[in-house]
């Protein structure tokens, strides 16, 4: 196996470090300096020449998190490194993935272009906004599926009486998947915005009345939507209403908005660090999948492997 440099950036400090427990491997050298304006310096305390070098760092708040990724990819590239891959548990700006009105950007494609730019030959990330985004890079792209992670987690636990759902229309795919994979019924609630981050109404589609839901999506914001389907789904006669995030965003109120919904739990994955702990909120750890998505691609094996 050719040698192998594992990077912790700032953002995935601890996710780095399981992953680097996971790979076996000790995570490199590096330090991370600072001008008194604020202007980050990258430096490689190691020789990185010819190696395969991961690049771990979810592109969460604050922007610094994306400009750091790109300077120390920059800083691979300038070392000699072998094969750069920046591995991206959380893929920050992927919501605008389309022009959905005039004059507004498409942030996703630009973050690929900068990652492409900067000197990525290899993208690893997990649960992407869209499956689309795949597409705006012209590197690889390991598009990793908490699936995995979560099949494992219900599979121990009883489901004879829960109903899948998916908090809107867009997300009737992953939800689907959890219905099919566990024989168990899907409903959708349909919600309509007035504005981003505000969900005005909500209409729950299907049967839930004495079962106990689990709604499915791929990231948490403000938690306002999943709030607002989880009173829906109570008030259609739902026992309980459990949420699977994949991302906890948790910006704004949203802490306060999942302490005082009817939500009795949300499990999300460690993809962003949580910034308090809330008995509400349980984490599931991805560093065990991603450090064997790491060895496959060193040792040129399958991906989509590990999701059989």
């Amino acid at each position: 196996m050719p040698e192998v440099k594992l990077f912790s950036c700032s953002a995935s400090k601890t996710l780095a470090a399981d992953i680097a427990y996971h790979f076996d491997a000790p995570l490199s050298d590096t330090t991370l300096a600072r001008f008194s304006d604020g202007e980050m310096q990258t430096i490689i305390n190691e020789s990185v020449r010819g190696a395969y070098t991961f690049f771990i760092q979810s592109t969460c708040q604050p922007h610094d998190n994306l400009i750091e990724l790109l300077l120390w990819i920059d800083t691979a590239k300038r070392a000699s490194a072998g094969y750069i891959t920046a591995v991206i548990p959380y893929f920050g700006y992927a919501r605008q993935d389309r022009k959905d009105k005039s004059r507004v950007p498409i942030s996703a494609k630009l973050v690929a272009n900068l990652l492409t730019a900067a000197g990525a030959d290899r993208i690893m990330t997990m649960d992407l906004h869209a499956d689309q985004i795949q597409g705006f890079f012209d590197i690889p792209v390991d598009h990793l599926r908490s699936e995995a992670i979560y099949s494992q987690y219900l599979e121990e636990q009883d489901l004879s009486n829960v109903i899948f759902a998916s908090p809107d229309v867009g997300g009737v795919k992953r939800a689907r998947y959890y219905s099919k994979h566990f024989k168990r019924e899907l409903v959708i609630c349909d919600k309509y915005r007035t504005k981003a981050n505000e969900v005005s109404a909500m209409t729950v589609i299907g049967d839930v009345k004495g079962a106990e839901v689990i709604l499915i999506d791929d990231m948490v914001d403000t938690a306002g939507t999943l709030c607002k389907a989880a009173d829906a789904l109570m008030d259609k006669g739902a026992k309980s209403v459990r949420a699977i995030c994949t991302h906890p965003v948790l910006s704004g109120k949203a802490y306060e908005n999942i302490e005082n919904s009817q939500l009795s739990q949300m499990i999300v994955c460690d993809t962003i660090p949580l910034f308090k702990q809330t008995p509400k909120v349980h984490v599931l750890s991805t560093a065990k999948l991603f450090a064997r998505a790491i060895r496959n691609t060193v040792e040129h094996k399958s991906i989509s492997a590990l999701f059989h």
